[in-house]
């Protein structure tokens, strides 16, 4: 299967965007579709071997609408391309919403006399001319408007409707309704009605329906900032070493393995590592973290953070859309063009929408007439029906949301996969914390080394030249701490033969003929080994909050080693604040229960589940679920990545594995726990900000259809007006719209 994401055009509802996915669906071979209105943008998933791109792009067109495949490159130039043709299309809309309101200006103007019952001397009675406001009416609606009518005719082509068609069928109805009068008034006048004409509602709505959309196209670019935000980081040259001299490149030429200089002051072009020199470096727009962080050979760097003392060079590993920011970019994009499971609801509704407030305007116009005998009444009311119902509120309200929401999530170092897992993250009752590199610093150290045969150094070198011979072969953070400590005694280089990791017990090897297995005291204990000597000694590195590793030589216990985890500064008061979120937070860990009680509470975690093997994650945040609660697993390693995708909601350190990164929902990039609290803040903000717009919506609908369609004639004699129906309805989406926006705002909260 292959998933691609196609840019849309032609969209004016969300009914437009349940006809694209239909459209879409109905391709043999697409498996997935899910168009965002918001984002105009469509994810489709599909099998290369039945179908492509191409036929899909088809199937759009056939529908009345354009699509174009999204670039692979999020970074290169051209990528900038939506943002130049928004502006194209604002200047176009911009134009037609003056026009429109100048003339729609006039219009009122000389329909004042008639609409107050007075006669007002100051305005000429030219201007309230039936043939006058017929050629002022006419470029309004088929110039200005012109656009409602095609894409209404396009969706009666499909048997289908949008917002679009009550649009056209509103004002049609009194534009043609008043060409009557117009030509013809003497027949009105003799069937004893008044050869009235309502030219200046149609022209007035129109104006103001193409003025909410200005309005909300320029609010809907705001919400895309953070993305124009990650582009703009990028630099835009690089200095580059070739044959020996330096040369300033475009971006896009530099290639992996290139040698890169970097100066105080500059933008790191690409990612890498550097290979000679020092400095600190500012990765505050990438990682949000506020301080800059020491490097030196040896360390990455990543693209578009700020080089600030020292120069060096370094080797490029990563570069276009490889790179750490482009992948970044990828992933908002992404996001923000999922849909929650929230708007399902939405989806459901818009999807019959239409054609239920085409029925609901002619059931006016029937019931009033037949009342009233009154076509005029009976054409106020339809026409304020069709103007006022719009599901564009409605089919906004949800992925404006997301949109801002994701994009606060990457400026505040917190990358988010989707949208269901936005969503998800604000029912998180249960966190469940990884110990090692996550609650610590990952980084682990040999601090103590206590033998059967006491501390002479040539008994203690011994055992460290073995250890350090069967460790070099596993890849686990404890064994690299037993080789480095190694190194640091003067341990021997000896070679492992037969080595063989025992998944969460240890590993065991040979080393100069002699049968070497470090591990835990289970293991030990599993293997019928006498470890009495030590038991006591091993009890009080325990006590101390160390995790002890057993060493045994040819069957028998030769020492045991404590190893040291600090933990990270920010854990204790990340955890308190998940605390006071109303969240339980359990610590996860291999450690003994001794050992794993004492880190526990160093940070003030009550609940603590120790000595879980790697393969036992998954089902112990299984267990969890199967006690009722939504649960959060938050990791680094290899052997996270089944508890992260066990987990409802999984949240990976960004200084962890790529693995563990893939399997997860969201990526703390920074690996600051306090990441997680700014996460689920971001998650109820945006939940919060959603259910507002959902109600607003809903609830102008509601409320606003009986009212334009005369429920409150019978009791106050009023009828609503078509131009207020129109403003109504024009700036119902704007509000939606400049409502998701005030997340932009969000800032999270202190807690601790």
């Amino acid at each position: 299967m292959k998933t691609e994401s196609l840019k849309l055009r032609g969209m004016s509802c969300a009914s437009c965007a349940n006809n694209i996915e239909q459209s879409i669906q109905s391709v043999p071979g697409v498996q997935q579709c899910s168009v965002n209105f918001g984002a105009e943008q469509a994810t489709v998933t599909y099998d290369a071997a039945k179908t492509d791109i191409a036929t899909i792009q088809q199937a759009v067109d056939a529908a009345g609408y354009s699509a174009q495949p999204m670039q692979d490159d999020v970074l290169a130039p051209e990528a900038d391309s939506e943002r130049q043709a928004r502006q194209v299309e604002q200047r176009k809309l911009t134009r037609k919403v003056w026009v429109s309101c100048i003339i729609s200006a006039v219009l009122v103007i000389g329909s004042l006399p008639m609409m107050a019952g007075l006669p007002l001397p100051f305005i000429p009675m030219w201007l309230h001319d039936p043939w006058l406001q017929l050629v002022l009416t006419t470029p309004v609606l088929f110039w200005g408007g012109s656009d409602f009518f095609v894409n209404a005719w396009k969706a009666l082509k499909r048997h289908t409707s949008t917002m679009d068609t009550l649009v056209a069928l509103g004002t049609g109805t009194a534009y043609f309704y008043s060409l009557f009068p117009t030509v013809a008034p003497g027949w009105f006048t003799a069937q004893g009605l008044r050869p009235d004409v309502y030219y200046e509602p149609a022209a007035v709505i129109v104006a103001l329906i193409l003025l909410g959309r200005l309005l909300e196209n320029r609010a809907r670019g705001q919400t895309s900032e953070a993305i124009r935000k990650l582009m703009g980081l990028q630099a835009r040259t690089a200095r580059v070493i070739r044959d020996g001299r330096e040369v300033d490149i475009p971006i896009a030429e530099v290639m992996l393995g290139d040698i890169i200089l970097v100066r105080p002051g500059e933008k790191v072009p690409v990612d890498g590592e550097i290979i000679d020199g020092a400095s600190t470096i500012d990765e505050a727009m990438v990682t949000g973290e506020s301080l800059p962080v020491q490097k030196q050979a040896g360390d990455e760097v990543i693209g578009a953070t700020i080089n600030k003392t020292g120069s060096f060079k370094f080797r490029s590993t990563r570069v276009g859309k490889d790179t750490f920011l482009a992948q970044m970019v990828q992933l908002v994009q992404q996001a923000q063009g999922s849909k929650a499971p929230i708007q399902r609801l939405a989806d459901q509704v818009t999807g019959w929408f239409v054609p239920a407030v085409i029925a609901i305007a002619i059931l006016t116009f029937v019931i009033w007439y037949n009342l009233m005998g009154n076509v005029t009444m009976a054409l106020i009311t339809t026409v304020g029906v069709l103007i006022i119902a719009c599901p564009c509120a409605l089919g906004l309200a949800t992925p404006t949301s997301i949109m801002v929401g994701t994009g606060k999530g990457a400026e505040n170092g917190i990358l988010i996969k989707g949208a269901e897992s936005l969503e998800q993250a604000h029912r998180i009752q249960t966190i469940v914390l990884d110990k090692t590199g996550t609650i610590t610093q990952g980084k682990p150290t040999v601090t103590d080394l206590m033998t059967v045969r006491g501390t002479a150094d040539s008994n203690e070198i011994r055992l460290l030249s073995l250890a350090a011979a069967i460790e070099r072969n596993s890849e686990h953070p404890l064994a690299e701490a037993v080789v480095q400590y190694g190194q640091t005694q003067g341990a021997g280089s000896l070679e492992a033969k037969n080595f063989e990791a025992v998944t969460g017990s240890g590993v065991q090897g040979t080393v100069a003929g002699q049968q070497v297995q470090i591990g835990t005291l289970r293991w030990m204990n599993e293997l019928r080994l006498e470890t009495a000597a030590l038991q006591s000694q091993a009890k009080r590195l325990e006590y101390l909050g160390k995790t002890v590793v057993w060493m045994a030589v040819d069957g028998e216990i030769e020492a045991i080693m404590g190893i040291s985890d600090a933990v990270k500064p920010s854990s204790a008061a990340a955890i308190r604040a998940l605390q006071k979120l109303g969240l339980e937070v359990v610590m996860l860990t291999g450690d003994n229960q001794r050992t794993a009680a004492v880190i526990a509470r160093e940070v003030g975690i009550r609940r603590v589940l120790a000595e879980v093997r790697p393969d036992q994650k998954a089902a112990t945040v299984a267990q969890l679920q199967a006690e009722g609660k939504v649960v959060a697993m938050v990791g680094d390693g290899i052997n996270d990545a089944p508890a992260l995708a066990q987990a409802d909601v999984g949240m990976a350190i960004g200084t962890g594995t790529d693995v563990a990164i893939a399997a997860s929902d969201i990526t703390l990039i920074s690996g600051d726990l306090q990441g997680i609290v700014t996460a689920i803040q971001l998650s109820r903000a945006t939940i919060r900000n959603i259910k507002q717009n959902l109600f607003f919506a809903f609830v102008y609908n509601v409320a606003g259809i009986p009212i334009a369609a005369g429920i409150l004639y019978p009791i106050f004699g009023w009828l609503l007006n078509p131009i207020i129906a129109g403003a109504a309805m024009a700036f119902s989406s704007v509000s939606v719209v400049t409502n998701a926006l005030r997340l932009r705002n969000f800032r999270p909260r202190a807690l601790s």
